[in-house]
């Protein structure tokens, strides 16, 4: 009986390749963006509101939470379904609730609109890992993994370069506007454009158990080493995201500093993303890395320390280079792990539990913070996170990726 595996012709075709890493890069730009706006509309909008540190914690907390759900259900269902129907319903879903930000008027209204757009997010992520890898050869994954997902410091930092090129009373609304529209223009775009690059093997009509997917056939080991990294990488990336301008601030530097710290942070993330992934695709996983976490817990260590703003400015970039470059890398490494029937599984619950990292990051910054906690105490304390992933990582250099074509 002949099967369906994934369409390599997209992999043959550049042009369609091409348009679909361009696709994806448009997403994740999107959701970028949206992620750091509101981190840099916090200073106007919690006032506005009247949250206080430990409010808006819970904020950045709540829209991290639909990323958990939706990460790992999202995956599950493209592996049944499709990853483009899935793709494209969260793209709307993340652009429909970011639009409506704009209106709240109280943080229960706020709460419940970032939650929504975070299953958005989060039933997002695991589809472009899993695209990444079905229309990459695998000693390309991680290099089409990386350009896909360096939108998203792009994003990041275009919404702080916004607040940059605007009048220094804008509207901290402006943000959403822009955030939820563009994501419902790009829909239609991806519905006529992307291809669909997953098909259900006929002869494996059975759904495999979620144990079965994530542990058999040796996927174990790598399967725990894979969640032993994300979680804490997420953690680190996520809070820094959230509060790295009120961080910035909280040292004794102006708050016109704290939009350049996010924009450091997020463009310099794009460089390190493109040529991590290249090494890694060259040498492997392991040596560049954990050679990534480490520069990232000495970065950690001199940015907790700054007092001026050109130390802040290279330890934010040095903190974005090696930390987003080691995470996107790491998206195009652990789809690989995992054969095709299940890679949205696998890839959605990698996500899943790094997406609890970012739950309880910017959740814990919220708290040390309303608790007297300095902004030099909130950054060290994320190097044992850091050097937890670099040890994992390195640990998972040891185990071989999946090459089935099922």
């Amino acid at each position: 009986m002949s099967t369906s595996t994934p369409i390599q012709g997209v992999n043959a075709a550049s042009g369609s390749s091409a348009l679909t890493v361009a696709l994806c890069f448009a997403v994740a730009v999107l959701e970028g963006f949206d992620i750091q706006a509101l981190g840099v509309a916090a200073p106007k909008l919690a006032p506005e509101l009247g949250l206080a540190p430990d409010r808006l914690g819970l904020i950045f907390t709540f829209s991290n939470i639909g990323l958990v759900v939706a990460s790992l259900f999202g995956g599950w269902l493209a592996d049944r379904i499709g990853r483009k129907p899935v793709f494209v319903g969260a793209v709307i879903t993340f652009g429909l609730f970011t639009l409506a930000t704009p209106f709240v008027k109280t943080f229960e209204h706020l709460f419940f609109l970032r939650l929504m757009a975070g299953l958005g997010f989060g039933a997002a992520l695991p589809n472009m890992m899993a695209v990444a890898a079905e229309i990459s050869t695998p000693e390309k994954r991680a290099s089409t993994a990386a350009a896909m997902f360096c939108g998203m410091p792009v994003g990041g930092g275009s919404s702080a370069l916004l607040t940059q090129l605007l009048p220094p009373d804008f509207d901290w609304r402006v943000l959403f506007y822009v955030g939820g529209a563009l994501p419902l223009i790009l829909a239609p775009l991806m519905i006529w454009l992307m291809p669909e690059t997953f098909r259900r093997p006929e002869k494996n009509t059975r759904s495999e158990s979620f144990m079965n997917a994530l542990f058999a056939d040796g996927r174990a080991a790598p399967t725990l080493l894979l969640w032993a990294t994300f979680f804490p990488t997420l953690l680190i990336l996520y809070l820094l995201l959230s509060w790295l301008p009120t961080l910035v601030t909280g040292s004794g530097l102006s708050a016109a500093t704290a939009p350049q710290a996010s924009l450091a942070f997020n463009f310099a993330s794009v460089v390190g993303a493109l040529a991590l992934g290249r090494v890694v695709d060259r040498m492997g996983g392991r040596i560049p890395l954990t050679g990534a976490f480490a520069m990232l817990i000495v970065s950690l260590f001199f940015l907790a320390n700054a007092r001026d703003v050109g130390t802040i400015l290279v330890c934010s970039a040095l903190a974005g280079f090696s930390l987003l470059g080691a995470n996107y890398a790491l998206y195009g490494v652990a789809a690989s792990y995992y054969p095709t029937r299940v890679r949205g599984l696998g890839s959605g619950a990698s996500i899943a539990v790094g997406r609890v990292g970012s739950v309880v990051g910017p959740f814990i910054a919220g708290i040390l913070l309303a608790s007297g906690k300095t902004a030099a105490d909130v950054i060290m304390y994320l190097v044992p996170a850091a050097a937890i992933a670099g040890i994992a990582v390195f640990a998972l250099g040891f185990f071989k990726p999946n090459t089935s074509a099922e």
